[in-house]
């Protein structure tokens, strides 16, 4: 899970330093905020997991509760951003949500 949260990582920072080079501060801002939006709900859920690993106390309902909880902190981290960041470039926004989703993908098809 920790391996996940890396690549999302750093996808984060490539879509920031992109959106930086062709959108200017506000796009790097803004694919930044996006990309922390995807980030820190699997940092926390990844957390709780291995938490949960280490006590004996994993289970399948717990799984499906944090994903469920991780996708509300998502939704609701992208709510913040889009009301509390007055000069937010969607684009950008979008690009690193996207990128940050897609980490692991990318990764897979440039090792294969």
């Amino acid at each position: 899970m920790f391996r996940a949260v890396f690549h999302q990582v750093v996808a984060t920072i490539i879509a920031t330093g992109l959106a930086g080079v062709f959108a200017g501060w506000q796009g790097a801002v803004s694919a930044g905020l996006g990309g922390a939006a995807i980030v820190v709900p699997n940092l926390m859920f990844a957390l709780t997991l291995w938490a949960a690993a280490n006590s004996g106390r994993a289970s399948v309902a717990r799984f499906f509760v944090g994903e469920m909880i991780k996708v509300a902190a998502t939704l609701a981290l992208l709510a913040v951003v889009a009301g509390a960041y007055q000069e937010l470039n969607w684009l950008a926004l979008l690009a690193g949500v996207f990128l940050a989703l897609k980490a692991n993908l990318f990764v897979i098809l440039i090792k294969a």
